[in-house]
């Protein structure tokens, strides 16, 4: 890896996973001290993850803390993708506030212009934290943070992607590496920290 956080300053470690990571063994992963899980749930107006309900549940019963992240696209409905997210996420009060992902790569050609890209973000983001009562954090990696925000202020809690260092402050998730190696999963994934030490404020959120 690039950067490793001072664990004197961020014990607080987590993952990210999709069906791509494949069959987990969360008990294991729990005793190797992650805090932590955001599990895809749903991508665009209609993809469901294979593997959500799964994860979900086993993440839970091995006691981490766990959220649900949507990966927003640029060519359909806020709200549509709003409803699919929605209609997928359990209702569960000691969960981790939702994420929605935003990425240029892998996203559709098609792009909106920055500016009609904040509202169609803002109003999925409006969607889920009226559906949920919970507001979203948005995920960006610095090359959407860019495009949408520029220099800007963000306007939402965000988790940023940061590999060769730690982004600057502000974040209250950094994903610092991408292709890390977990006992108790079979492929690479991604690690996260949360930006303070204090366990109980993670809890809290």
């Amino acid at each position: 890896r690039f950067n490793y956080p001072d664990p004197r300053e961020h014990p607080v470690w987590g993952i990210d996973v999709s069906h791509h990571q494949g069959e987990i063994d969360w008990g294991l992963l729990k005793q190797h001290g992650v805090d932590f899980a955001f599990i895809k749930a749903t991508e665009g107006a209609t993809h469901r993850d294979t593997r959500f309900a799964e994860n979900w549940q086993k993440a839970r019963g091995a006691g981490l803390k766990v959220g649900a992240y949507h990966f927003f696209t640029f060519c359909r409905s806020p709200l549509e993708q709003a409803a699919n997210f929605l209609a997928v996420v359990p209702r569960a009060p000691d969960a981790l506030p939702p994420v929605v992902d935003v990425e240029l790569g892998g996203n559709c050609s098609t792009r909106p212009r920055p500016g009609a890209l904040q509202r169609g973000l803002g109003r999925f983001v409006s969607a889920v934290a009226q559906g949920l009562q919970r507001r979203p954090i948005v995920y960006l990696t610095p090359e959407a943070r860019d495009e949408l925000f520029g220099a800007g202020e963000i306007g939402h809690p965000f988790w940023i992607r940061g590999l060769l260092g730690e982004p600057p402050p502000g974040w209250t998730f950094w994903q610092f590496a991408n292709r890390a190696r977990v006992r108790g999963i079979p492929t690479a994934v991604d690690l996260n920290a949360f930006h303070t030490a204090d366990r109980a404020r993670l809890d809290a959120l």
